[in-house]
């Protein structure tokens, strides 16, 4: 499977958050943000991950969350 990396403002609109909800789901690690460039400043989040982690049924127990 391809990755699929998207901006941060592309994964708050998927989402219907802020840009700064998603900021904050990198740095709590329920998201893994990926610094692309020589720049190191642009940050790109994995959909496939958003899709596999975050938006699964709310009955269905949670995965484990990853430590740092």
């Amino acid at each position: 499977m391809t990755r699929r990396y998207i901006t941060i403002a592309e994964a708050a609109e998927y989402l219907q958050i802020s840009d700064r909800t998603v900021r904050r789901l990198i740095a709590d690690g329920e998201l893994t943000g990926y610094r692309i460039g020589r720049s190191r400043r642009l940050i790109r989040v994995d959909l496939n991950q958003i899709d596999n982690e975050l938006m699964r049924p709310m009955n269905e127990s949670p995965h484990r969350r990853r430590r740092r």
